[in-house]
């Protein structure tokens, strides 16, 4: 069996146009690295003060864990557990949930000059990496991944707030039989660049503050779609967008509803060399071809990095109206 992995890193919007209005419209396609955050109803503990984590620590929290209720209150955002905290002296009863299961657990809070503390850092939502495919200028919208971005559950994240940063990329882990490899970034999360509107299957989808410069291309109706040769756009090394060659292997039905519209393999020499093909962190480069922008590129193949998966991009236009 095939195993597949989305091209995506994570450390951690409904009109639908007709087809042809789709096809007609130009898009600068993108291939920078940004950093992503979207933010949710959850909190999840991220780490512990080397000082004042001890308590939390001994109490059984961990790292990962997603705080539900303090006291039987819901805690939604780190400001809701705070708030819990403010005059407690009292052990606090945590509701926890730790991959499928829920815990309950009971933690003294430490007292400190500022009030008491867990000593535990909170992370709400989730953050990382990805690469734009397209950038529409006459509306400021982009798209980007290709694919949504899930929960540790595997459900689609429920986006109640998202911000898009400078991204660039600082190292590479090439990707090898059984190993999809991995694109590292870091993102200047001081000055958000964008907003992001909405978490679909078919793609991450906001508003720029930040145009991306480049010649717009015609959007691909999937009739338009061939096997053969075409590159796709991205960034392995800092922040410089070079074009790849690939080719389009196989094509399958349009309404495929997981982001796998069609199968590419990785042609070119100087990606092979630099990243052995397809690695987490490419999600969302653009695939051109015939001088028309047809899609994204989404998942690799685990047990082949050279190949991969695409998402026709008039799949990724109709999620996003």
């Amino acid at each position: 069996m095939k195993r597949l992995c989305s091209c995506i890193v994570f450390t951690i919007f409904l009109t639908l146009l007709p087809i042809s209005a789709q096809a007609a419209r130009l898009l600068v396609p993108g291939g920078q690295v940004i950093g992503l955050q979207l933010l949710n109803d959850t909190v999840t503990v991220a780490a512990f003060d080397e000082t004042l984590g001890s308590s939390a620590k001994a109490a059984g929290l961990c790292v990962g864990d997603t705080i539900l209720t303090i006291n039987g209150t819901p805690a939604h955002t780190a400001e809701d557990v705070r708030a819990s905290l403010a005059g407690s002296g009292e052990p606090l009863a945590l509701t926890i949930r730790r991959g499928n299961k829920t815990h309950s657990l009971r933690i003294a809070p430490v007292d400190t000059p500022d009030g008491p503390r867990l000593g535990i850092y909170l992370k709400q939502g989730i953050a990382g990496i990805g690469t734009v495919t397209w950038y529409d200028p006459s509306t400021g919208i982009f798209g980007t991944l290709g694919h949504g971005v899930n929960d540790p559950k595997g459900n689609l994240v429920k986006l109640k707030t998202g911000t898009i940063f400078p991204a660039e990329v600082i190292s590479v882990r090439k990707g090898a039989s059984g190993d999809p490899g991995q694109l590292k970034g870091n993102a200047d999360g001081l000055v958000p660049c964008g907003t992001i509107l909405r978490n679909t299957p078919q793609g991450v989808f906001g508003i720029t503050r930040q145009p991306w410069q480049g010649e717009p291309l015609p959007a691909a109706a999937y009739s338009e779609v061939a096997t053969g040769q075409a590159v796709i756009r991205s960034t392995v090394a800092g922040n410089t967008v070079r074009e790849y060659s690939v080719e389009i292997l196989k094509i399958y039905p349009e309404d495929k509803p997981d982001g796998r519209n069609f199968l590419l393999k990785v042609t070119d020499p100087a990606l092979l060399d630099a990243t052995g093909g397809i690695v987490q962190g490419m999600s969302g480069s653009p695939i051109i071809q015939d001088g028309k922008l047809i899609g994204a590129v989404t998942h690799v193949l685990v047990n082949d990095p050279t190949r991969g998966y695409g998402i026709f991009i008039e799949n990724m236009l109709e999620a996003a109206e």
